[in-house]
């Protein structure tokens, strides 16, 4: 299966939500956020770098609730902003 290129929207939420979720991290270590979401600290380093654009449901929600964020919050704080 070959994967479609990302568009610049689909980058620009995935940087969106890298800069949410170092914004939420806030004084704690990326290696102390990672192990509470049960993901390795490169993954959270490529999330929040906007490396990896579009990560796994399931690698977000681990991240949100290990940083107090509700999915709908999260949702809500990386939609497309308009113009």
């Amino acid at each position: 299966m070959v994967r479609n290129p990302l568009t610049p929207e689909e980058r620009e939420r995935g940087e969106r939500l890298g800069r949410l979720l170092r914004g939420a991290r806030g004084g704690r270590s990326m290696a102390e956020v990672a192990a509470s979401a049960g993901v390795s600290a490169e993954t959270l380093r490529k999330i929040e770098t906007g490396r990896a654009p579009t990560p796994a449901f399931f690698t977000v929600a681990a991240l949100a609730r290990a940083l107090g964020l509700s999915m709908d919050e999260l949702a809500g704080l990386c939609a497309p902003v308009a113009a």
